[in-house]
């Protein structure tokens, strides 16, 4: 399957990035992470280790906060987006901040011709995967790019929460639990997710369900080794409306509710 029904998102994506290089609603703290904040969220923050002196590839990096939090971690930290809107403000942010990281538009698809590897450490965190096409193929790139030894990091939402919808307070199956390449999701937003009200002009996008099995066994067949996988009551978004916060960039469903896996992470070696 080709990749070019990734590319229907594009010019959605490129209005968000220009909304939330703005951010005007504070959903990206670009005020605080100019003044040393830190972009990694709890889980990824708790569980990615030391990277100091580590090549890191992060993929779908959007506006770039994470890819220069690595950087500020001690990485030689690569990120790379297909959004030239998204790429333009990483550099800027870049700059703006004194921090060395390099940044690459590019497709996904194409990121081990894009990229100077191999590389230690591929990153890829929240909101990335659901909106590609073919996961097997995504697998195979990150296995593309890591050297012998290196590793993915690799934290989601999880694919069961992203079937469901909301509905009354309860949590009710809407979607299908895995989505062909070529039956993609459609769906229409007329703002971004972060509470700003710019409208878009660009309001349809495609977004695709990978199951568990589809990404481990796409892991697999890349010959990257399953290290650990996580499964976590909690994300650093509110996914559903009645989640409620419970730390820092920490959202669970309400007491009451009937606990779900609304995230995972994993880590994957090369195998040598």
């Amino acid at each position: 399957m080709d990749a070019a029904p990734n590319r229907v998102n594009l010019p959605a994506w490129n209005e968000r990035a220009a909304i939330h290089l703005r951010d005007a609603t504070g959903f990206y703290d670009i005020d605080g992470f100019r003044a040393g904040a830190d972009s990694l969220m709890p889980i990824e923050a708790a569980e990615i280790g030391d990277v100091a002196g580590l090549r890191v590839a992060h993929l779908q990096c959007h506006i770039g906060l994470d890819t220069l939090s690595l950087a500020r971690r001690g990485a030689e930290a690569f990120g790379l987006d297909f959004s030239p809107v998204a790429i333009a403000g990483a550099r800027r942010l870049a700059e703006e901040t004194g921090i060395a990281a390099t940044f690459v538009e590019a497709d996904v698809y194409e990121a081990r011709q894009a990229l100077p590897g191999p590389f230690d450490l591929v990153y890829v965190t929240w909101g990335a995967i659901n909106w590609l096409p073919d996961i097997r193929r995504w697998a195979a790139v990150v296995g593309s790019l890591l050297k012998p030894g290196g590793r993915l990091y690799l934290a989601e939402t999880h694919p069961f929460a992203f079937a469901l919808e909301e509905e009354d307070g309860r949590r009710v199956v809407a979607y299908p639990w895995r989505s062909p390449p070529d039956r993609p999701l459609v769906f229409e937003a007329a703002t971004t997710y972060t509470g700003d009200p710019t409208p878009l002009a660009s309001t349809r996008h495609h977004e695709w369900l990978h199951p568990l099995s589809a990404i481990l066994g796409g892991l697999a067949q890349a010959s990257l080794t399953l290290t650990f996988l996580n499964e976590h009551e909690t994300l650093p978004y509110r996914l559903f409306p009645s989640m409620v916060e419970v730390g820092r960039q920490t959202y669970r469903l309400p007491d009451g509710a009937v606990p779900l896996p609304l995230s995972f992470s994993l880590s994957a070696v090369k195998l040598g």
